[in-house]
């Protein structure tokens, strides 16, 4: 998305142990908007020890299941059938949030939401959609890519498009835009 958006930048993995920051974020009985916010946090200060001064980015989602809970990515094929059937009919919220840390602190922060209507899926369409789909959604919290035939999972979705792709890149702009990062 950064690219595509013309924003200049180099990727670096955080190095974070995310079922471990999970499990402990889990234990602290956040809601969802909080995990999706803590977990951007804790990966954009574990990337700026890899990297020398300027401003790191971390992000992450959270899909806030119908039935509560927290969906994460797929483990298999299976489990994603499973996801989609607890998503089916219902509507959920995916947080989307981005932390931009300096010097190892955070100095920005945005959390966008989402409210999404995923229309009643039957069986033969789910089996078709992941014949369709698998593995690229494996990596995909809530089994969907809203760019490809995710789309077609939903009767609604509410809030921001690149929030639902999984980085509120507008707020995002808009900041570096005010550090002079991009141009005005």
């Amino acid at each position: 998305m950064l690219a595509a958006a013309g924003i200049d930048h180099d990727a670096v993995a955080s190095g974070l142990d995310e079922d471990a920051a999970k499990a402990a974020l889990a234990a602290e009985n956040l809601s969802p908007r909080d995990f999706a916010d803590a977990l951007a946090e804790l990966k954009a200060v574990r990337a700026a020890t890899r990297v020398r001064g300027g401003l790191v980015l971390g992000a992450d989602s959270v899909v806030a299941a119908p039935d509560g809970g927290l969906l994460d990515k797929p483990a298999d094929r299976t489990d994603a059938a499973a996801q989609l059937r607890r998503l089916s009919g219902a509507r959920h919220d995916l947080y989307s949030a981005a932390v931009i840390v300096e010097g190892g602190r955070p100095v920005w922060r945005h959390i966008g939401h989402a409210r999404l209507h995923v229309r009643p899926l039957s069986d033969a369409f789910i089996d078709a959609y992941l014949d369709a789909e698998w593995p690229a959604i494996s990596g995909c919290v809530g089994c969907y890519r809203v760019e490809a035939m995710g789309a077609q999972l939903f009767q609604r979705i509410e809030g921001d498009h690149w929030t639902v792709l999984g980085l509120p890149l507008l707020p995002l702009a808009a900041y570096l835009r005010d550090r002079g990062v991009l141009l005005s």
